[in-house]
């Protein structure tokens, strides 16, 4: 019985397309599985996928090399596209408000991050080759996409190599690293976690975030006789008047030109910042039960937003009061409620809240699709338009050399597609379960590629002398300027510690800092800190890496 096949598919040191399959298949099969391990309630993720390629690496096994720098620059592109459009719409917005105080910290600790790695360098004489250095912080803030832009322009096999052995010697004290920070600032300045979610929970009752829905008695005199247009026009504010009930009368829901009265009850969608001012304006708050003096034919419904014609439209062009008969208080996205006004943009994937009559939102809802089966269609189009024009600007000589190549042009386009893709006809819409996908697709193919390249001299490289001082310089990348960086947030902008671990977690893109972060407290600050400072770093990160490359390479 012939068993050759048995040999060539499973046995190292054959380059066959069905072995480098299995190899693959196997790598990636065996690496997420081993993350899903928790020490201490901490996992390394799919980052594992690294380590066993590297284990399978040193046993010989190899792939062809045209094969594997396909797979791997592939599976990079596939990933960094991928984390473009999911924070691409928040990319602009994380800027407003506490997010630029946030945001600045996060650049410190990147330029920390880079000026300790230029410290060992010209301290060593250039002893640690910038390569191998650029790797170690890559895994010291176990920031992939930073390692993949330098590999990438570095392009030469052995600073490939070299890096990736870098990286995977000092990842897992980097993760390590980060929560020992985050418990080393919660001793030293005595931090409650209770005391810290009661302060948040005090701050988020004042946000102007989130839209409340208020009822307001009129009593003002002088609104007496005023329609709904008048009112926003003396409020100054942004706010819906939703449902307005005279007294003795049915509620209805009102348009521009509805008249209000003295003694009548309105109801209202507004920022819980402008209540007070609506006080002082209109009357009192009351509570109200709206259900029993609505009539059956008004209702609130909310409307998905399927329609790639809607993609960027105001909620002025729809013109549901005139049209509709409509009043529009709530726009849900991403699972966060923001408030209609007339200038916002909607996106595929929006939810829109209305009342009026059945029928009438009946007819809107079939305008502007309300089709869950749409959404489950995937924009291959935008995908691959994106990539394309990505691997493109990646491409150009920015000059000194300098090119986003196939990590930062692929992301610089996706964040801009996310976020104006409606203005060139292109829907950018992706359900999270298409974008986990491709996200993990993506890193697990890079990881594996990385893994396997970099395995035949793995052990020689790291498990030395040499290989100790790797470790060590990549803790001190990790914590000392994390240490600093938490000191400014917590000692002089006074900043919550939750939010302080967020913005450890995005700062170092780092999931298993989040995940530890959010079990601990149980409380969603820091994935909001995280969210915030995300974007803006994995994009520095990246150009950081490039840089350093660049400049001393």
């Amino acid at each position: 019985m012939d068993t050759s096949w048995i040999t060539d598919l499973f046995l190292p040191g054959n380059t066959g397309l069905a072995s480098t399959l299995v190899l693959y298949c196997f790598v990636i099969v065996a690496g997420v599985a081993l993350g899903k391990i928790k020490i201490a309630g901490i996992s390394l993720g799919v980052t594992f996928v690294l380590f066993v390629g590297i284990l399978m690496g040193h046993f010989g096994y190899v792939v062809n090399g045209d094969v594997l720098k396909f797979i791997r620059e592939f599976g990079l592109i596939l990933f960094i596209f991928s984390i473009g459009l999911q924070v691409g719409r928040s990319f602009f917005s994380s800027f407003k408000q506490g997010g630029i105080r946030l945001n600045m910290l996060a650049l410190l600790g990147i330029a920390l991050n880079v000026a300790t790695v230029l410290v060992i360098y010209f301290v060593e004489g250039g002893s640690t080759s910038i390569e191998s250095l650029v790797g170690i912080m890559s895994g010291a803030v176990t920031n992939t996409p930073g390692l993949a832009a330098a590999q990438q322009t570095a392009d030469t096999p052995e600073a490939i190599n070299i890096m990736s052995m870098g990286y995977a010697a000092a990842y897992p004290l980097g993760v390590v690293g980060i929560i020992m920070t985050m418990l080393v600032l919660k001793k030293v300045f005595k931090v409650k976690i209770d005391d810290e979610i009661k302060e948040l929970e005090a701050a988020d009752e004042a946000s102007a975030n989130a839209p409340h829905i208020t009822t307001y008695r009129v009593t003002n005199p002088l609104l007496d006789g005023k329609n709904v247009l008048e009112l926003h026009h003396i409020a100054n504010c942004d706010m819906v008047v939703s449902r307005v009930k005279p007294d003795g009368e049915e509620a209805y829901v009102p348009n521009a030109s509805s008249t209000i009265h003295k003694g009548d009850l309105i109801l209202v969608c507004l920022s819980p910042s402008d209540e007070k001012r609506l006080v002082s304006l209109v009357g009192p708050i009351e509570s109200f039960d709206w259900d029993e003096v609505t009539p059956e034919r008004v209702v609130s419904r909310r409307i998905l937003i399927t329609k790639n014609e809607y993609d960027g439209a105001t909620l002025r062009s729809l013109r549901l009061t005139k049209g509709y008969k409509l009043n529009a208080t709530r726009v849900n996205r991403a699972g966060i409620d923001l408030l209609a006004t007339p200038d916002l943009r909607l996106q595929i994937g929006d939810r829109l809240t209305v009342v009026g009559d059945l029928n009438d939102i009946d007819r809107l809802a079939t305008r502007l699709g309300n089709s869950l089966k749409r959404l489950n269609q995937p924009n291959i189009i935008t995908i691959f338009v994106g990539i394309m024009f990505g691997i493109i600007l990646g491409s150009i000589n920015l000059g000194f050399g300098m090119k986003l190549g196939l990590a930062g042009g692929p992301l610089v386009v996706a964040i801009l597609l996310s976020r104006f893709g409606y203005k060139v006809h292109l829907v950018t819409y992706t359900s999270t379960s298409a974008s986990l996908m491709l996200r993990e697709l993506g890193i697990c193919l890079f990881l594996a590629s990385v893994g396997i390249s970099a395995g035949s001299g793995f052990a020689e490289t790291v498990f030395n002398p040499t290989g100790m001082w790797w470790v060590i310089w990549g803790f001190i990348i990790t914590v000392v300027p994390l240490l600093i960086v938490g000191v400014i947030a917590r000692g002089v902008f006074k900043i919550n510690y939750l939010t302080i671990m967020g913005l450890f977690s995005g700062g170092y893109t780092d999931p298993p800092a989040l995940a530890y972060a959010n079990g601990s407290t149980g409380h969603d600050a820091p994935s909001v800190a995280y969210s915030t400072v995300y974007p803006l770093t994995m994009f520095m990160r990246v150009v950081a890496a490039q840089a350093l490359i660049l400049c001393l390479a």
